[in-house]
């Protein structure tokens, strides 16, 4: 069986599809997926052992230059590509009129979404072939399981998801490798109300300072890179890691001992690895798009503000964690 996943972005959302190509090889032993998404997110998906084939598109870059000579050649090229393949299925897991009108609609196959009643833009569901109703007051992986159980034709597993990337991940070699325990704190959000303050993260940073754990703190755009160097400041114990594609920052993922994040979708991917992850809450809800997976830990702020989430209370979990692993 040859299937088409349409799920552009952002990070967070391609990792939760994970499981329901877990669940799909289960039932079909020999499926491969086919995976449309944004350029910027092309390494993740062929993590999953079930991908075999990445097409990206740029519909952000596009959007912006849309009738742009050299962006409608791209587009073109695009659309000729999704229609000379054919698929048993296709699975727009993305649920946006820009997934259903510009990818979905293209490709060749049986096409497949969330109804009126179930997609995060209603009126995505007029340019899929089958319509399935998926009860939005569940977590967003339960709600992609049971897109692809009924898309594909199979009972959802009653069981846990499992991401099934941890493998892959495992077998890349990367440098430098540290034989010392530490910690990731993942510090930034692109939404301003996800951000824990940095007074905050110093105050946790200063409490660990002799606990014998280093921390490090990853970036990737300039103003991350002034927030780690702040954060960093008169600090021995702390250090900045380089800028580092997504596939390198997974492996210091799954090497350290604990993580500490705001609501990013690095923090989703810490998640699919099982590492042991305190993920804080503001605005978002953790019930439909908390971290999925063993070793997760959600800590919910008063009143819904970052601001009054004490870092005494995350401190007092991290003192959970190590005691319980008799780290040293």
């Amino acid at each position: 069986m040859r299937v088409l996943i349409v799920k552009l972005s952002s990070m967070g959302d391609i990792i939760h599809c994970f499981p329901a190509l877990t669940d799909a090889m289960y039932y079909f032993p020999n499926i491969r997926f086919d995976w449309v998404i944004e350029e910027d997110f092309a390494e993740i998906p062929r993590w999953h052992i079930a991908v075999n084939n990445i097409i990206t598109v740029s519909i952000r870059r596009w959007k912006n230059h849309w009738f742009n000579a050299q962006i409608k050649q791209e587009r073109l090229l695009c659309k000729t590509l999704l229609q000379s393949r054919t698929y048993d299925a296709v699975i727009d897991a993305q649920g946006l009129i820009k997934s259903a009108m510009f990818i979905t609609q293209y490709s060749n196959g049986i096409k497949h979404g969330y109804d009126v009643y179930s997609a995060r833009e209603c009126f995505a569901s007029w340019w899929y072939d089958k319509r399935h109703r998926i009860s939005k007051k569940q977590h967003a992986i339960e709600r992609i399981r049971e897109l692809f159980a009924k898309s594909l034709g199979y009972l959802k597993p009653k069981t846990v998801g499992n991401y099934n990337i941890d493998k892959y991940l495992k077998n890349i070699e990367y440098s430098p490798k540290y034989e010392y325990k530490y910690l990731i704190f993942l510090h930034s959000s692109t939404c301003f109300k996800k951000q824990w303050p940095e007074e905050h993260w110093k105050q946790l940073i200063q409490f660990l300072e002799k606990s014998g754990l280093r921390i490090k703190l990853p970036w990737k755009l300039k103003h991350e890179y002034q927030r780690a160097k702040r954060l960093a400041k008169n600090f021995d114990h702390v250090d900045i890691l380089p800028k580092l594609n997504i596939e390198t920052l997974a492996k210091y993922l799954n090497d350290a001992f604990a993580i500490v994040s705001v609501d990013t979708g690095l923090s989703h991917l810490a998640a699919a690895l099982n590492k042991p992850n305190i993920t804080l809450y503001g605005p978002s809800n953790p019930a439909l798009i908390g971290r999925y997976g063993k070793n997760q830990y959600s800590l919910i702020s008063p009143n819904y503000n970052l601001n009054y989430l004490s870092y005494k209370v995350v401190a007092n979990k991290l003192l959970e964690i190590i005691e319980c692993n008799n780290i040293k």
